[in-house]
């Protein structure tokens, strides 16, 4: 059995940017996050002594099980000692999944598939929205990091299909 026969595609995810995030360091923080999926694990670059880091990075992570949660966790980054934990959250991927298996087209650019409301189960800090933008369904994300005094992360999922895969 082949990668190829459990992967159902690939899962771009934007880690767009930080807002109000916890102080580490004296006065600011060295940001940087690390995402989790499955095994999978990949992180953003560190943006230095910046609270409101904009990262703007894409981490891309093959998809075999749809059921898998996204877990994200920020950390500052320290020279000399463990780097600190700044937050964490998880994100549900089901509803992005069901949207995607709608196998939708040719919509209005901008159309709103679905929209997630925040909730005590998630780590939304508002309404979540699934849409179609530039032929593609997306889906953005303000997350308030949990275990922590403050702190959000926008990020921005897209889907990838690949030729050969299972797919959805």
């Amino acid at each position: 059995m082949s990668l190829m026969d459990n992967l159902l595609g690939i899962l771009r995810v934007r880690v767009k940017r930080g807002v109000n995030l916890a102080v580490r360091d004296v006065s600011s923080s060295d940001p940087y996050v690390v995402l989790k999926l499955g095994r999978q694990k990949l992180k953003t670059k560190v943006v230095k002594k910046n609270i409101n880091p904009q990262w703007e990075e894409d981490l891309t992570f093959t998809v075999t099980d749809p059921n898998l949660p996204l877990n994200l966790v920020v950390y500052d980054h320290d020279f000399f000692s463990k780097d600190d934990k700044m937050g964490d959250a998880e994100i549900d991927l089901k509803p992005y999944i069901e949207a995607l298996r709608m196998e939708l087209s040719g919509l209005p650019d901008g159309t709103i598939i679905s929209t997630i409301h925040p909730n005590r189960s998630n780590c939304l800090a508002e309404e979540s929205y699934i849409r179609w933008s530039n032929d593609r369904i997306v889906q953005s994300f303000c997350l308030r990091l949990r275990n922590v005094e403050r702190g959000e992360v926008e990020l921005e999922l897209q889907w990838i299909d690949l030729p050969g895969s299972k797919g959805l």
